[in-house]
């Protein structure tokens, strides 16, 4: 069985321990406390096989904090090691013991300051139930604490994912479904040494994906430089939360802060920028922003800032960066505000790599479709750009959820490549090669659809006039089938005092 997000094992079982804490208090709480508490374990365990190591070293330094930090382990004082918390799992204080924890551990670690969580002495939560899913994590074997970091690591992205789900449209805010950030790294390829940024950073998954790109390239993971900005505290912090668990070192700043109007990073020029920004967003602080450095390719609208975030990745862009980004898909075609001519000189420049067409339902918050922007400086083909429709991809995985498969993932990035490569081949309904002057005479309009055209039907053999009449037939059968039923439900209508 395929291991998609639907179907997962270790990670559910974690995920039926905030499941215990349903009906106690709101979903977005419930994250803080259940997150707060995958982290909490995590450290503990990579603090006590560091702590064991050093012991059996017998040189004294098993207290020493810099023999743990040099290993990338952070230091947890004894008040806020797992055993002190499972010993007291089922006192009335274990809120307080927790928030005790947390408090010195930030202590103790700088970098993790005003990061943790604190809500656990909360009246509103059931400290009965708080010592239950306590309990769940002492059962946890975590001995094997380098396995851990990706175990832990992917079971706290299966909890933000399923808390988006829980959560509805502000679920949205923190989390990108994984297929569409595996195809954007796929796609964008990041190396070792790179510098990859993210404007609006969510939980961060997209540099958990970019690491994992690299690793599994024969890279070393730790060599990557990581820049996020992310405007919600709450989100900064689950984002800070979620590299120290898998080990990567980045750049958040030292507190969040809205993108447009507090950059963080205005130097910054990164190899790879990648990003999920905010659908339509609005107001973004255009009136504070009018003569603002970054339009260069014209002063996006108060009303909508799509053209905001695409004109800030390319202003942030190295000599040869690349930009992945996922938008809502009114970009591709609105003139809205002038938007039409930014796009126009975007397409003009040379700047617009691939255009692909997501399928729909593949966020939990929202349901409008989205495309996928490709802006690449000094691009390998020169004045062409690669249109791809993949609506028609992925499989449904519940009622209201579809996800990308590895294959499909592969399918998108293999033709970017062999495009990028000069030797793709169009494929009616799927993919076109088009060059600037044919999207030209579409009014610089990037809809995939009006250039990959639509799939060639194969031919049944079956002649038209027989055709013709074998369809006429069946539509007959059902035209008289529905005036039984229209005249049935009269009659019972009618039955019951009600004439139509």
């Amino acid at each position: 069985m395929e291991n998609n997000n639907a179907n997962i094992g270790f990670e559910k079982h974690i995920w039926d321990a905030a499941c215990v804490l349903w009906g106690h208090i709101p979903a977005a709480e419930y994250r803080k406390v259940i997150i707060g508490l995958i982290f909490l374990k995590y450290i503990s365990t990579a603090f006590d096989k560091r702590y064991q190591e050093l012991v059996e070293e017998g040189d004294g330094f098993e207290d020493d904090i810099d023999a743990y930090t040099m290993e990338n382990v952070f230091f947890v004082p004894e008040e806020a090691r797992w055993v002190t918390i499972a010993s007291n799992a089922h006192k009335p204080e274990i809120g307080i013991i927790i928030d005790n924890a947390m408090k010195a551990i930030e202590k103790t670690n700088t970098s993790l300051k005003n990061v943790l969580p604190k809500n656990y002495a909360n009246p509103d939560l059931d400290k009965t139930v708080l010592g239950d899913v306590v309990d769940i994590f002492t059962n946890m074997d975590m001995s094997d604490t380098d396995g851990n970091k990706d175990l832990l690591g992917r079971t706290y992205e299966y909890c933000i994912q399923q808390f988006a789900a829980k959560e509805g449209q502000s679920g949205g805010e923190f989390y990108t479904p994984q297929s569409i950030v595996k195809t954007l790294v796929e796609v964008l390829k990041p190396f070792d040494n790179c510098r990859v940024y993210d404007p609006a950073c969510g939980s961060g998954g997209m540099f958990v994906q970019s690491a994992k790109f690299i690793e599994a390239h024969s890279g070393n993971r730790g060599h990557i430089s990581v820049y996020g900005q992310e405007a919600n505290a709450d989100t900064w912090k689950m984002a800070k939360m979620n590299m120290a668990i898998r080990g990567i070192e980045a750049d958040f700043g030292a507190h969040q802060a809205d993108t447009f109007t507090n950059d963080l990073f205005p130097h910054l020029k990164a190899d790879f920028v990648m990003a999920n920004p905010p659908f339509n967003y609005h107001p973004w602080g255009q009136e504070k922003l009018t003569d603002d450095i970054r339009w260069k390719y014209g002063l996006p609208p108060a009303s909508n800032a799509n053209f905001a975030w695409i004109q800030h990745m390319i202003h942030h862009l190295a000599p040869n960066g690349k930009i992945g980004l996922v938008l809502a898909n009114g970009a591709l075609s609105t003139q809205t505000g002038g938007e039409g001519a930014i796009r126009q000189k975007i397409i003009e420049d040379d700047l617009v790599e691939a255009i692909v067409a997501m399928p729909t339902q593949l966020f939990y918050s929202v349901t409008i479709p989205v495309t996928l922007w490709f802006i690449t400086k000094n691009k390998k083909q020169k004045g062409k750009t690669l249109f791809i429709d993949a609506r028609n991809l992925g499989h449904m995985v519940d009622r209201k959820h579809r996800d990308l498969s590895e294959e499909d993932i592969h399918t998108i990035a293999n033709t970017v490549e062999q495009f990028q490569n000069g030797i793709l081949e169009d494929k009616k309904g799927f993919c076109a090669v088009v060059d600037l002057d044919e999207i030209k005479k579409q009014d610089f309009i990037l809809t995939p659809g009006r250039y990959v055209g639509f799939e060639e039907q194969e031919d049944d053999d079956e002649p038209f006039e027989e055709k013709m009449a074998r369809l006429t037939s069946e539509l007959s059968e059902m035209f008289e089938k529905s005036h039984e039923l229209e005249k049935e439900i009269r009659e019972k209508l009618g039955a019951i005092g009600y004439e139509i």
